[in-house]
């Protein structure tokens, strides 16, 4: 009886390790308060914003593409949905709501039903002051696993207009010539893959006052 017993003992810790296998945020996760640029996977463009307003639709600051990998203008921070649920140094979970808030205006990433200039998707624009904006600056980070990994591609669904941050590879001209034009398509396809690139990222288990920059 008492070997059973052992034998029971070691199965069942096994399987309660595979159960529990893949759910420990790793090292290489995205953590709230870390600031990242966006690589759209298949346009190899990062995600980029500018103090250029749109000419039509909202008129509230462009968002778009850019092939450059060293502009200072294409670094987001991560945020949750709303103050205090994101702790700094928190790996984001796949299906969490976060906003992305861009780091030189303070304005969130936005998409609203007005059509984007050049593909007449939908318009995706950077809204708010000092980081605080609307209901329509929330995103939900859709991964295959638990936690959101600096090497998956992910997608990025608003919750207010159920689209995918998106490019389709449109250019735009003058004043921001051969930038991409940066909308929500309501079908997930492979136009709207993201990956986490360069940035600073906050270690799940360091200190929150230090960060790792890479």
């Amino acid at each position: 009886m008492r070997g059973g017993r052992h034998l029971f003992q070691l199965v069942l810790l096994t399987l309660l390790r595979e159960l529990c296998h893949g759910r420990e945020p790793s090292p290489g996760a995205v953590t709230c308060g870390s600031v990242l640029k966006l690589l759209n996977t298949r346009h190899s463009v990062r995600l980029h914003s500018h103090e250029v307003k749109y000419g039509s639709g909202s008129g509230q600051q462009s968002v778009t593409g850019v092939e450059a990998s060293d502009d200072a203008n294409s670094y987001w921070r991560i945020r949750g949905k709303s103050d205090g649920s994101c702790q700094r140094g928190t790996p984001v979970k796949c299906g969490q709501a976060i906003r992305l808030t861009h780091v030189n205006t303070g304005k969130n990433l936005h998409t609203h039903h007005f059509p984007s200039p050049l593909s007449n998707n939908q318009e995706v624009s950077a809204f708010g002051d000092d980081g605080e904006g609307d209901d329509l600056d929330i995103w939900i980070v859709q991964c295959s696993g638990t936690y959101w990994e600096r090497d998956d591609a992910v997608r990025f669904k608003h919750v207010g207009t159920e689209v995918f941050l998106s490019i389709t590879g449109e250019q735009y001209g003058h004043p921001i010539r051969g930038q991409r034009e940066v909308h929500g398509m309501p079908a997930a396809n492979h136009h709207n893959y993201w990956k986490a690139m360069e940035g600073v990222f906050i270690k799940p288990s360091m200190d929150p006052a230090k960060h790792d920059e890479l």
